[in-house]
């Protein structure tokens, strides 16, 4: 059986902590998750963004290559396709990152 998604991974492993993602068209969020699944090699999420009050749903590429992120914006009953992530991380852990880098050019 081949590997999992290393960014799916890093996702279901940091929920139910908040998890900022960054997208392949270089946007970041922070993200927190209801619920993450694998079954077999797919993942699937679904969640919040802290700074919107769309719904968000995380699912892997046909390939397992990807991990792609649909939209609902509240009162739609639509999904939209916003992009695939490149990164995750814990959100604490970027922003204490972000903090140590603020203390240095002090």
């Amino acid at each position: 059986m081949a590997d999992l998604n290393p960014i799916a991974k890093r996702i279901h492993n940091v929920t139910p902590d908040p998890v900022r993602l960054t997208l392949d068209d270089g946007t970041e969020a922070i993200f927190e998750f209801e619920w993450t699944e694998f079954f077999q090699q797919e993942f699937q999420a679904e969640g919040s963004r802290s700074d919107d009050d769309a719904s968000y749903r995380l699912v892997s590429s046909e390939d397992n290559e990807d991990v792609l992120v649909g939209r609902q914006r509240d009162g739609n009953e639509g999904w939209e396709m916003i992009g695939a992530i490149t990164a995750a991380e814990a959100a604490e852990a970027a922003d204490s990152d972000a903090d140590a880098a603020n203390t240095d050019e002090s």
